[in-house]
């Protein structure tokens, strides 16, 4: 796979997942409302609403929460209008960050992430000026348990996914975004556990990042991730891990 996402690997081993599940709540039910309010409250006619309901479960997301959030989408209870957007700009080193937004006030998300890109030593750039570095890819990730890369290859072929590749104690498959969900239910019909699946960002070539750059990246990108208004942040950072200082 061309590239990878280096900052998604460093939230899984972070638990950024667990320490943040306030935000990710919020995030999660965003996307539910809106994807409810473009395709109707039907999961199953609306993929992009199963995607967001299947993520609320893997965070352990209280049933009443997502009824709600369909509800309010689909106008059955009164709710907030939430806009889409995405920005783009770079962080220290020139790493390109792309970001995906679901906010009520696009004016005051776009201040704050003006205010924490200087912050962190990055700028916000003009619409386009990163996006072509990056490309839009299903991942869905599994255990390694028992399979082996030559099994996991046959199952990947069989499930209709791109392709592969192992990180870690996980195997990390792609697909093309409008067949994640296919993907994942072809997964699950052979009793493979799903830990989670996302459509992403993938850069196409990494910019390696050292020295006092490293601290700053993540100091940003942890900002940009602890920021309400914004659903999803890439990068196309390549870290060494000994310079990560993540807890194993």
């Amino acid at each position: 796979m061309s590239g990878h996402s280096k900052w998604s690997t460093i939230k899984r081993k972070k638990g950024a997942i667990d320490e943040k599940r306030g935000k990710i709540f919020t995030s999660i039910i965003k996307e539910i409302t809106i994807a409810a309010r473009l395709g109707g409250g039907d999961e199953s006619a609306n993929p992009r609403l199963r995607q967001a309901i299947a993520k609320a479960k893997s965070v352990n997301m209280p049933a009443d929460n997502v009824k709600r959030a369909i509800k309010k989408g689909t106008g059955e209870l009164p709710g907030v209008n939430y806009e889409e957007a995405a920005y783009e700009g770079y962080g220290s080193a020139g790493v390109a960050i792309m970001m995906e937004i679901l906010t009520d006030n696009k004016k005051r998300t776009v201040a704050e992430i003006r205010h924490l890109m200087s912050k962190y030593g990055g700028n916000l750039g003009e619409s386009g000026s990163v996006a072509w570095m990056f490309n839009k890819k299903g991942q869905i990730v599994i255990d390694k348990n028992d399979y082996t890369e030559e099994a996991m290859f046959e199952i990947v072929l069989e499930c209709g996914a791109e392709d592969f590749e192992t990180e870690d104690n996980e195997f990390i498959i792609v697909t093309n975004p409008s067949e994640l969900m296919k993907v994942r239910d072809n997964l699950e019909a052979k009793n493979i556990v799903v830990k989670s699946s996302e459509i992403e960002l993938i850069p196409k070539n990494l910019q390696k990042v050292e020295g006092k750059d490293v601290e700053s990246i993540i100091n940003l990108m942890e900002a940009l991730e602890d920021n309400e208004d914004i659903k999803n942040v890439y990068a196309n950072f390549d870290i060494a891990e000994e310079l990560l200082n993540i807890d194993q």
